[in-house]
């Protein structure tokens, strides 16, 4: 795995552990917490591949 790989799966694993927990404070309900954060991981390593070329 390279160095920029690495960098943006642990980066989109932040965001996306950082939006379930708000989410779930937000709304009390681990699944909406779960897929809120799947979601914003998918969107954040997406656009981090498009911005890191």
């Amino acid at each position: 795995m390279s160095q920029r790989t690495a960098l943006i799966l642990f980066i989109a694993a932040g965001v996306g552990i950082g939006i379930g927990v708000l989410t779930f404070f937000a709304e009390k309900s681990y699944p909406k917490a779960v897929v809120a954060g799947v979601l914003a991981a998918w969107g954040c390593t997406v656009g981090l591949h498009n911005l890191i070329d």
